[in-house]
């Protein structure tokens, strides 16, 4: 408070005042410029305690969630992928997506081609399965499971799959010794080897009546080749008919002989040459195997009692060529 004498000028009293009002607003603006300014450095040291924290960590308890295993779901057949060809069918199958539940394998079931009981085929963790040696011109159904620990699961949809009227085949090169060698479309045969050695041919038979001829090509120095029939295990580095896997007939130039299990029998005359034909008649009704050469019977029926499954079969020299004529 400033106190004036009552004498003086009012034009004085004017300046002091002005005076005050500047000196109160710099006060008030130091006043909040202090109070905004931070009171600690800008610079400081964080520290987290993070024992208790641990500490709770540690007195958790961790429980681990088991799933209960049930059966499978439903294979899924894959019809893109299941075919025939001759009288084999293959069929493809696969898992839906999202299926949890572990697979230890599938069971594959096929009917008998005439609206039969279905039997078990294959029984295994492929995905993928061809069965050979079924009944030509016959129709089948099949369908597939799968199994783990828990048990069977529920079968798949049935597949509808139709076998080749009549038999076609070639000479298989996936099956044939090394030594031989396919051409014209895989239907002539020769070999790199003066040792004997064996093709296949590429249908398998088990039921019903199948002939077929294989003319010979070229016949040098006598050589001894084999017709016949033999399974898919064949020992395929010797003489047709020489195991216990092949039925056949070997012929030279002047007679022939059947033989399996390298047992030799029915010595007949007659031989092959340069242009011969051979015809193998399989009849899977009576389970019986008879040889012709040139359109006659050799000897009497080669083999009696034969059952299973049969593929064509032949076996060669260097000194041979044989070439599939026609079959049925």
């Amino acid at each position: 408070c400033i106190h004036l004498p009552f004498h003086s000028r009012p034009d004085t009293l004017f300046q002091i005042s002005d005076a005050l009002i500047k000196r109160v607003q710099v006060s008030q603006e130091q006043w909040v410029k202090g109070a905004l300014e931070p009171k600690v450095s800008a610079e400081f040291d964080l520290t987290l305690d993070s024992e208790p924290l641990l500490q709770s960590i540690h007195q958790l308890d961790f429980i681990q969630m088991k799933f209960p295993v049930t059966v499978p779901p439903v294979p899924l057949l894959q019809l893109e992928k299941c075919c025939t060809r001759n009288n084999s069918v293959t069929l493809a199958w696969r898992m839906p997506p999202l299926s949890h539940n572990p697979v230890e394998g599938y069971i594959l079931e096929l009917d008998d081609g005439d609206g039969g009981q279905f039997r078990e085929v294959y029984v295994g963790k492929e995905t993928l399965c061809t069965i050979d040696g079924l009944h030509f011109n016959s129709t089948y159904n099949a369908r597939v499971k799968a199994f783990n620990s828990s048990g069977v699961g529920p079968y798949s949809k049935t597949v509808i799959l139709q076998t080749s009227d009549v038999a076609w085949f070639t000479f298989d090169p996936s099956s044939a010794h090394r030594d031989i060698v396919l051409s014209n479309d895989n239907q002539t045969a020769t070999c790199n080897s003066y040792d004997d050695r064996v093709v296949l041919g590429t249908a398998a038979f088990s039921k019903g009546v199948h002939y077929w001829e294989l003319h010979v090509d070229r016949y040098d120095n006598h050589p001894d080749p084999a017709f016949g029939i033999a399974r898919i295990n064949v020992v395929k580095d010797m003489m047709l008919g020489k195991d216990d896997k092949a039925w056949a007939m070997y012929v030279d130039n002047n007679r022939s002989w059947f033989m399996h299990c390298n047992s030799h029998t029915n010595r007949t005359e007659g031989g092959v040459s340069k242009g011969a034909t051979v015809g193998v008649l399989l009849d899977l009704n009576k389970h019986n195997l008879t040889f012709y050469i040139n359109g006659q019977q050799q000897g009497p029926p080669a083999f009696e009692n034969i059952e299973g499954v049969f593929m064509p079969a032949l076996s060669l020299n260097r000194n041979v060529q044989v070439s599939l004529l026609q079959f049925s």
